[in-house]
């Protein structure tokens, strides 16, 4: 765990514990291999019958939902001879192959941490569109004398203020804005919205910022600031209260009796489009437990009390999300009258005792993903007994990102985990002090760091992009060479720089003008940047690779971190077995759902509909009849639009160049980024007609204008391939 820069591990420190190389991204196919694991004996709920519900998707075919987001599972192999995570949980991924559709091309937004990961797939919007655009921690300008800046987190709850994370009571200093934010400065629409209007009750399990992430602000703010339940939150035993409050909610449909026959609050949205009345929600294990386990306190799939480190009964923290905790909490959901769950699993890359980063193929690594395996079959078997089958449910799976490993080879070298376990000499990233290396160059600038593999630099005062200070500051980024203790070699710290020109074409600048960054950089990600090195490094060193800490990076601009994967399966999603050839993003996700699922929003997401994956025969009339040029203008347009698509991988390169220049009069700085602001207006302009045909197809009906257009899509894949070809050639 990182105390208090939480950032690859879902680890999320509490606020009163924190007061005071190229640019293609590909993947290689794994092959699916290793057998089922024996399954646990049956979990209690799956005896449980599923409460009546009003609600009805995709014409009445559609029961339920099961959407689960890992964080870092992957499907390709971090090492060749050893398989991969989902290699070794044939309970799922056979599930997700026999049953439907595994795209193993699946993309992050950027920067991809698990925070907007999540919150971009939960709502089809980008960072830009929905504030979460740096995580899984983020800095704002507070308006200090010296023009410094705050840590805020990017885990809070959907309707939180800005939850700064250097006052004492978490209060935002001269920020009004919620920690969600839209370009129009409202907190943006909630992804549960669609469902509760149709009936459905909606309950997630961990997953971001639908329910509550600390105990202050979150618990004042929906019970009240003198609720009982604000006086437990704000009080000294910090551990029950997480537990009591902290990581689970039901969402309640109008007149649900999940919401009526248990301790209830009003489900505030003030910003929702076409308003949010009348609507009820749980939450917490204190008054959500009751629900799923009248008789006593809920158990995991292993038949033990679910209880946090501390051995409070309730939620047993982020950290605690793995599958036998997790998988429980959604099959009981899902058997006492929530149909529709969004549910988080923690990785199984670290370890799940002491947080120390594991080796692919290492003792530990194997053993827990065993155990994620038996989960899964006893998950599954729970759902079938209950009636809960891919013939009555949609079943969304995806991780929120990939890592990259940084340590030493494994040995034996021939070692698979399976049969001969691996074991490694050096694990752990290579921690970097970047302040001390731009200091030693000469930079005399202040600023303040957001750690990370891709650090993001606010200098204080906020000073414009053209300023000397921050020009020094990007030139002198640029050139920053550093020993990569894990190789052994001496290498270049940043790869990839973005400024707010940039960031603004990566979705980076969200509708909070305080939180615009001076530069993002992506850095070699065996690297994990700060303004500071461990106490356990030699003062005077600048990079360190301490043991027993974090080894798998991400958030940078990495082929194995940017690329995921997602499955689906249930009713009229295609059987595929595994898709190798689809691109798709993690925006894509959610307008997918609502096309499956017969549901609409009110509002337009960033990514599209993955026609793809869908059985032709219940796509839209009017997809029907256009169905080529669509697809063909859906690969277009998320080449254009997607933060690591063909565009934004050319401009962030293009970006680069102009960074490092140090031309007479900055012209080639000036020419660069004067064409990058042309060809982001364009980009724009374009995105919007593709919006308007896609989404006119898909949900507008046969008859719409945007509908018939897709018959003449020839002038709108020409113009977004030239933006393309413009942006390549700029890259240089």
């Amino acid at each position: 765990m990182r105390v208090p820069r939480a950032l690859k591990a879902r680890s999320r420190t509490s606020l009163a514990a924190l007061a005071g190389g190229t640019l293609t991204l590909g993947m290689v196919t794994a092959g699916v291999a290793a057998t089922a694991a024996n399954a646990a004996p049956a979990h209690p709920a799956a005896a449980a019958a599923s409460t009546a519900s009003a609600c009805s998707l995709d014409g009445g075919a559609i029961k339920h939902v099961i959407y689960m987001q890992f964080d870092n599972v992957h499907y390709t192999r971090d090492n060749p001879n050893v398989p991969s995570d989902l290699e070794q949980m044939p309970s799922l991924l056979n599930f997700i192959t026999g049953n439907g559709t595994l795209v193993s091309h699946e993309h992050t937004p950027l920067i991809a941490h698990t925070a907007d990961d999540i919150v971009t797939s939960e709502s089809g919007l980008y960072g830009s569109d929905q504030g979460d655009a740096i995580a899984n921690e983020y800095r704002y300008y507070t308006g200090a004398a010296n023009g410094s800046t705050d840590t805020a987190g990017s885990f809070a709850y959907w309707e939180d203020p800005v939850v700064d994370y250097d006052t004492s009571t978490g209060a935002p200093v001269g920020d009004s804005t919620t920690t969600l934010v839209g370009q129009n400065g409202k907190t943006p629409p909630a992804p549960w919205v669609s469902y509760t209007r149709a009936g459905c009750d909606v309950g997630s399990v961990a997953a971001a910022n639908t329910e509550l992430e600390n105990t202050t602000p979150d618990v004042p703010l929906v019970f009240g600031a003198n609720s009982p339940d604000a006086k437990e939150a704000e009080g000294a035993n910090q551990n029950k209260a997480a537990a009591d409050y902290e990581g689970l909610s039901v969402h309640c449909a109008l007149g649900s009796a999940v919401c009526a026959d248990h301790h209830s609050v009003a489900d505030l949205l003030p910003d929702e489009p076409g308003g949010y009345t009348g609507y009820r929600a749980l939450f917490g294990a204190k008054y959500i437990d009751p629900l799923l386990s009248p008789s006593g306190p809920v158990e995991n799939l292993n038949g033990r009390v679910i209880k946090d480190s501390s051995g409070d009964i309730g939620f047993p923290g982020y950290d605690g999300m793995i599958g036998t905790n997790s998988l429980a909490y959604t099959l009981d959901m899902q058997t006492h009258g929530v149909p529709v769950t969004f549910t988080y699993l923690s990785d199984v890359h670290d370890s799940w005792t002491t947080g120390a980063g594991l080796g692919s193929g290492s003792a530990t690594y194997e053993s827990q993903l065993k155990q994620e395996n038996a989960a899964f079959g006893t998950f599954f078997a729970g759902l079938a007994k209950a009636g809960i089958t891919k013939a009555n449910t949609l079943f969304v799976i995806t991780a929120d990102e990939g890592d990259h490993f940084v340590g030493g080879p494994p040995s034996p070298a021939n070692c698979n985990g399976v049969q001969i376990l691996c074991t490694y000499k050096t694990v752990g990233e290579v921690d970097g002090n970047l302040t001390g290396m731009l200091a030693a160059k000469g930079v005399a600038a202040s600023f303040d760091v957001q750690a990370d593999s891709a650090p993001i630099m606010y200098v204080h005062g906020q000073p414009g992009r053209t300023s000397a200070s921050v020009r020094t500051l990007e030139r002198i980024a640029a050139t920053l060479t550093a020993s990569d203790l894990a190789t052994g070699k001496t290498v270049p710290v940043i790869n990839y720089q973005a400024d707010p020109v940039e960031m603004k074409l990566l979705h980076m600048i969200t509708g909070d003008p305080r939180r615009t960054a001076t530069d993002a950089l992506f850095a070699n990600p065996d690297f994990w940047l700060d303004s500071s090195l461990p106490s356990s490094c030699a003062k005077t060193a600048l990079v360190c690779e301490p043991s027993g800490g974090d080894a798998w990076n991400h958030g940078d601009v990495a082929p194995g971190i940017n690329t995921t994967w997602l499955g689906l399966a249930g009713p009229d999603v295609q059987r595929q077995g595994v898709n190798n050839w689809l691109w798709s993003d993690h925006t894509d996700i959610q307008p997918t759902m609502m096309e499956l699922l017969g549901l609409h929003d009110d509002y337009t997401p960033d990514g599209r509909v993955l026609i793809e994956v869908i059985d032709p025969g219940a796509l839209p009339p009017a997809v029907q009849d256009h169905y080529q040029p669509l697809v063909q203008l859906g690969d277009v347009y998320t080449q254009l639009n997607a933060a690591v698509g063909q565009f934004g991988l050319s401009t962030l390169a293009a970006s680069t160049r102009a960074l490092a220049s140090s031309s007479p009069g900055d012209a080639t700085y000036t020419k660069i980024e004067n064409t990058l602001t042309g060809l982001g207006n364009a980009r724009d302009a374009v995105v919007a007609r593709l919006k308007a045909v896609l989404y006119g197809a898909e949900f507008g009906g046969a008859q719409s204008p945007a509908a018939a257009a897709a018959g003449s899509s020839d002038g709108l894949v020409s113009a977004a391939t030239g933006l393309l070809g413009q942006a390549s050639a700029l890259a240089g």
